[in-house]
């Protein structure tokens, strides 16, 4: 993953290449960062040739006033459009994280639109997810945060993306979270985290992922873990990552579960 979201403007072929050589059996685009709406059918054969699926696509929009403006509801209509034509794959809502200012209105504006979202999606066979994050300016940062956006989100139509590397930047105990508002997860992220300031190479940080894992099979799960990396790695070698994500995957964390 990288931040500057025009580096990945237009590679979704390349994208998912470096996803299926990295042995990932599927991919989590940022809607935003896609560029041009691709042609879904090219998208499907290319996502075919290299044996990758379409996860989720990430949404990621300021939903800063009591309900969608006109250019958030296009855009998220946008991507609605795009994920009906590949069934299964999931709208991933994530809150651009703009100050924590007015926090009680603000974390109720933002339920119910991701509410209205996911309804509208639903209604056309599209499954979602919200995705906390954990950026000292977003509001769905702290363990009071979850607690109230996730005991509001509409169970029946939106799920929850625990990322385990955002839950422990916002001081929380990524498994004992996931534990408490375990019926609301349907999909998942990991990252690593060091707490220099935050976010490391993925096994090279503090995360038991180990621990997360076997819970997660234990508990049968049966939805997506997207690998995401955010260490200062990324930004100047996503490739290179994406594939040190994917040998540290079947190298050490599979190896460690059995």
């Amino acid at each position: 993953m990288n931040n500057n979201g025009q580096t990945h403007a237009n590679r979704q072929g390349h994208m998912i290449e470096i996803t299926a050589q990295a042995g990932f059996a599927g991919i989590e685009p940022i809607f935003n960062w896609m560029g041009d709406l691709p042609d879904p059918e090219s998208l499907g054969r290319k996502l075919r040739e290299h044996n990758v699926e379409l996860a989720a696509i990430a949404l990621a929009l300021d939903w800063n006033g009591a309900s969608e403006t006109e250019q958030e509801r296009r855009e998220a209509d946008r991507c609605i459009a795009l994920l009906k034509h590949f069934p299964g794959a999931l709208l991933c809502t994530v809150q651009k994280p703009t100050g924590r200012h007015d926090l009680e209105t603000r974390r109720r504006n933002l339920v119910n639109i991701v509410n209205q979202v996911s309804r509208r999606a639903v209604d056309q066979g599209v499954p979602c997810s919200f995705h906390p994050n954990s950026p000292h300016s977003s509001i769905t940062r702290t363990e009071e945060d979850y607690r109230v956006i996730l005991e509001s989100l509409d169970a029946s139509v939106t799920g929850w993306t625990p990322d385990v590397g955002h839950l422990i930047n916002g001081g929380m105990d990524p498994l004992t979270k996931m534990k408490e508002y375990a019926e609301l997860i349907n999909l998942v992220h990991f990252k690593d985290w060091n707490g220099e300031p935050e976010f490391a190479l993925l096994g090279n940080g503090k995360v038991d992922f180990a621990g997360i894992t076997r819970w997660l099979v234990e508990r049968q799960y049966n939805g997506w873990i997207i690998c995401e990396d955010e260490g200062p790695e990324a930004m100047d070698d996503p490739d290179g990552v994406t594939l040190h994500d994917g040998r540290w995957v079947y190298e050490t964390l599979l190896p460690s579960l059995k």
